[in-house]
């Protein structure tokens, strides 16, 4: 797969398979929407799904790209959005995951993932993966050049339910273990009246290999996602109030905390739960 790889990454790629919202890098944040759009390729149609699937979860974040602009407008900052479904390849999961390409997703068959072999992961993984992180690693690299190593917040949504249990959390923080970003920003959530906050739920922020793992954990820059429910922010108006909440929590974070743009690599849970399962395997 590395040899096709290599080959595809040389080829002329056409439309880049993510958008840049330009903004002030000596603000030190950059704003990322790994699951922004449901768009699939003409070449792939529906992937064999009914059209009104591709308007779930399974397919995006309903509601994030909306609120990941209008953070980044409000507060100047650049930010990344992706521009192809999850379905197509998930940005958000390492190369080895095998959730990186789902063959089945919330109990609903893919069929044009089914049976995919090495070659087509390998073309989407250059057409579609691998230029959005390159794009992030460039506006980490141009932060850095500025002198401002850049904290990266990453902006997702979840489901209000999951299997018929409601789910009680209006946002909530995903994080691993540098707590540097995380920590006051839950508390600035926590300090809003009648706002439900939870901490790494309804999903944990310890995913090995993903895009905060690739870019943030381990190049010790401070970092957190947060997750909106979706039922919040399907509206431009549902959208638009939580990135001020957001950008509001924002703004007192950057100002007080001194020692987020400090490079420092706190490494990660994952890495010592896999140190566990080696040591007694």
């Amino acid at each position: 797969m590395e040899q096709i790889l290599d080959t595809l990454l040389q080829q002329d790629l056409g439309e880049k398979p993510y958008r840049r919202i330009d903004g002030d890098v000596g603000l030190g944040l950059l704003i990322l929407c790994d699951h922004a759009e449901n768009t699939l390729p003409e070449a792939y149609g529906t992937l064999g799904l009914r059209p009104e699937d591709l308007h779930r979860h399974i397919a995006y974040d309903l509601g994030a790209a909306g609120v990941a602009e209008r953070l980044a407008d409000t507060l100047g900052a650049p930010a990344l959005l992706t521009k192809f479904s999850r379905l197509l390849i998930d940005p958000n999961r390492g190369l080895d995951d095998p959730t990186l390409v789902m063959q089945i997703s919330d109990g609903l068959v893919v069929p044009g993932n089914i049976g995919i072999d090495a070659n087509e992961i390998a073309s989407r993984i250059a057409r579609y993966y691998e230029p959005y992180h390159r794009a992030i690693d460039r506006a980490v690299e141009t932060g850095l050049a500025a002198g401002k190593p850049p904290i990266m917040l990453a902006i997702h949504s979840f489901t209000q339910a999951w299997k018929g249990v409601p789910r009680p959390w209006h946002v909530s923080v995903l994080w691993d273990k540098d707590p540097r970003l995380a920590v006051p920003l839950l508390s600035g959530l926590q300090a809003i009246p009648e706002i439900e906050v939870g901490d790494n739920v309804p999903y944990s922020g310890q995913l090995k290999g993903d895009t905060l793992y690739r870019h943030a954990t381990a190049r010790g820059l401070a970092q957190a996602l947060v997750e909106v429910r979706q039922d919040l922010i399907l509206s431009p108006e549902g959208q638009e109030e939580w990135a001020e909440r957001l950008a509001e929590v924002l703004r007192r974070v950057l100002a007080a905390e001194a020692a987020l743009h400090a490079i420092e690599l706190h490494g990660s849970n994952t890495d010592r739960a896999r140190e566990r399962t080696e040591a007694h395997g």
